[in-house]
């Protein structure tokens, strides 16, 4: 009796572990994501647009590009770092796909400036992708060339490799959500939004 116990608690405990694991399986499978780094100037612009996309899960603005370690927002701004305003997007690639992470990147910035967007003047400011694999390479410089014949002068897009992202400080995370009234937001990024909005909700009916 024991022995058929012993066996029985064996069978459940096994079972169990089975069930556990193809859990953990099934929920790695469905929370597994991939990550997209993008510069088009400031980044509180580029943060706000891309939190929009339906399959991004988190948007994080930051720096990268650049040769110091843990620059703080200070530096970059004064050109001192190499680094350039980026956000670092996680995304659900079942959801959306890197392609058009890329298009909503070309409609968010003009990529034809150099080194500004707007008002905003400075390498930090300049227009680049930092791909993480060869595959986002080489969609990235096809996007691009695809991508040029909706501007009139060349794009100017660096694609380099991705090599360190440092977040930025706290208070640059969620700006435009966090602060709506302030000048920047009203004048600048609302009216960004807003235009986006209008052409997420078009997509959409299609």
């Amino acid at each position: 009796m024991n022995r058929m116990i012993g066996c029985l608690c064996a069978l459940w405990i096994c079972g169990a572990s089975a069930f556990a694991q193809s859990t953990n399986s099934m929920d790695t499978k469905e929370s597994s994501s991939e990550l997209a780094t993008f510069g088009g100037g400031c980044f509180w612009c580029t943060e706000a647009l891309f939190q929009m996309l339906p399959g991004v899960r988190k948007v994080t603005s930051g720096y990268a590009g650049g040769t110091k370690e843990n620059p703080t927002y200070k530096e970059v701004c004064e050109g001192r770092t190499g680094h350039a305003e980026v956000i670092q997007v996680e995304y659900d690639p079942k959801t959306i796909s890197y392609g058009k992470l890329l298009e909503t990147f070309w409609e968010a910035h003009d990529p034809t400036t150099l080194n500004r967007q707007g008002e905003d003047v400075g390498t930090q400011y300049r227009s680049i992708i930092l791909y993480h694999n060869e595959a986002q390479k080489a969609e990235a410089e096809a996007s691009k060339k695809a991508a040029q014949a909706q501007f009139t002068k060349p794009i100017v897009t660096q694609i380099v490799p991705f090599t360190k992202f440092y977040p930025a400080e706290g208070y640059h995370q969620d700006y435009y959500r966090n602060n709506p009234r302030q000048g920047y937001c009203r004048l600048v990024i609302a009216p960004k939004v807003e235009k986006f909005e209008k052409k997420l909700g078009e997509k959409g009916k299609k």
